[in-house]
């Protein structure tokens, strides 16, 4: 694929991104990812041969890589120190958003997981993905129970994420980055 086109195809999973993390799979067309985008349509379906599905699953997986990136590439932080820094940023995200982004999984996740097995993978994968990385770094710091905690605290992170969105404030974030702080260290 040329540069051209590599551009046209992540515009469309970047603008998937964006919608689905606001509005979800179900509220989240391809008319609006195609207006979003800028691209015709026939792109979209030549780029993205299995429709909305695959189109959403690879929006899915790179949202979800960005965030691996952060647990796995982060030097000089504890666990801890990076996971506070997370949850921070992802607070002020919300916020900025006007409580429409928390993560960039659940919503899908919480929508599809029972009925489409191609975005179960997609969203299984990428949380299976953020707990190893977390996981490495618990086992790095010689942490007891590392797969326990870094499990308990993707937990406490989406749960957190729905309490702020759903309740319009950073409040159980702190909380929880508090509760996170001693859970790890």
């Amino acid at each position: 694929m040329g540069v051209k086109g590599q551009e046209t195809r992540d515009r469309f999973i970047d603008n998937a991104i964006e919608l689905v993390e606001a509005g979800g799979y179900f509220g989240t067309g391809l008319n609006q990812v195609i207006a979003a985008s800028g691209v015709p349509r026939g792109s979209l379906y030549f780029h993205f041969p299995g429709g909305k599905d695959q189109l959403i699953s690879e929006a899915v997986t790179r949202a979800g890589q960005d965030v691996a990136l952060l647990i796995n590439e982060v030097e000089g932080a504890n666990t801890a120190e990076l996971v506070v820094g997370l949850l921070q940023a992802l607070g002020a995200r919300l916020e900025d958003s006007r409580w429409r982004k928390g993560c960039p999984v659940a919503t899908v996740a919480l929508e599809t997981s029972a009925s489409n097995d191609e975005l179960q993978r997609a969203c299984s994968s990428v949380y299976a993905a953020w707990e190893a990385g977390l996981v490495a770094r618990l086992e790095a710091e010689g942490h007891p129970d590392a797969a326990g905690a870094a499990t308990t605290t993707l937990a406490l992170i989406e749960g957190a994420l729905l309490l702020a969105r759903t309740n319009r404030s950073q409040e159980p974030l702190h909380r929880v980055a508090r509760s996170i702080t001693a859970l790890l260290t």
